[in-house]
């Protein structure tokens, strides 16, 4: 068998390289080509170094963007996973209906960006109303509705891989714990915590990119109003790229910031997630 993979495993590996190095590959390295020209097509493009670098730099929004962003994201991971862990705990327990409520808070899930945004674009705009108000009013309304909007949608995920985990833990040691005369919260705090963190790394992780690259949902509930005050960083970098003429170049250097950004980011989380591992 050695020998026969040996000798065949190009045939069997060169298929998924061709088509990581044709869909990945050279779009990543072209397009951080770009970003360093002027250009209206691929064909078409002029070398002008580190202009939409430096032209980036002094747009104002793309820098509001930016710091929205972030805060989006950290509020939105904070409450997805502690909700979500709650919520798990909660439902991991043996009880009448505990598998139709799994269900129910996993559906929103299922449901796609651009008509989450429209329904609870209604839905906020329906509430806000009362008070001669819009979720287009402020950048604050924006911003928390997008929040309440994405915690709707993905506390039902990361409470699935929360469930997965906490039955992977070993019932013995819940059990040890309470004959040593552990009380539940310091059960939860010393022995389920830690033997969770690998679901805690795989949800902080996927709710953080997340974050910083949500898209769908901004375009449908609030696109960026008013005045592009609720527009997170990927549509700034869309609005930028087809929005603006002579700015395809800028757009792309945008995106190859939001790359570096969003992979340093996930880089330092996954660390240190992984040293709190038990």
């Amino acid at each position: 068998m050695y020998r026969s993979l040996k000798r065949w495993w190009w045939l069997f590996t060169g298929p998924t390289i061709a088509a990581f190095i044709i869909g990945f590959v050279a779009p990543f390295a072209l397009g951080v080509y770009l970003s360093f020209t002027k250009f209206t097509t691929v064909t078409k493009s002029r070398w002008v170094g580190l202009d939409n670098y430096a032209r980036l730099l002094s747009d104002d929004t793309f820098l509001h963007s930016l710091w929205y962003t972030a805060a989006f994201a950290l509020v939105t991971t904070v409450i997805i996973n502690v909700v979500a862990f709650a919520v798990a705990y909660m439902l991991v327990k043996k009880f009448k209906g505990s598998n139709l409520y799994r269900s129910v808070f996993f559906m929103p899930n299922l449901i796609g960006g651009i008509v989450l945004g429209y329904v609870w674009l209604l839905l906020l705009n329906g509430i806000l109303g009362h008070w001669a108000r819009s979720i287009t009013y402020s950048a604050t309304y924006g911003f928390w509705g997008l929040v309440i909007l994405v915690c709707w949608q993905q506390i039902g995920y990361m409470m699935v891989i929360y469930i997965a985990g906490l039955q992977s833990i070993p019932g013995e040691l819940i059990e040890s714990a309470e004959v040593d005369g552990a009380t539940p919260r310091q059960t939860l705090r010393s022995v389920i915590i830690p033997l969770v963190m690998p679901s805690i790394t795989v949800c902080t992780f996927l709710t953080i990119t997340n974050g910083f690259k949500l898209f769908d949902q901004n375009l449908a509930l609030t696109n960026g109003a008013p005045s592009r005050q609720s527009e997170l960083l990927a549509l700034n970098i869309y609005n930028t790229f087809y929005g603006r003429t002579a700015f395809e170049g800028v757009g792309q250097a945008k995106a190859v910031i939001f790359l570096i950004i969003v992979a340093a980011i996930s880089l330092l989380q996954n660390r240190f997630a992984r040293s709190k591992e038990a």
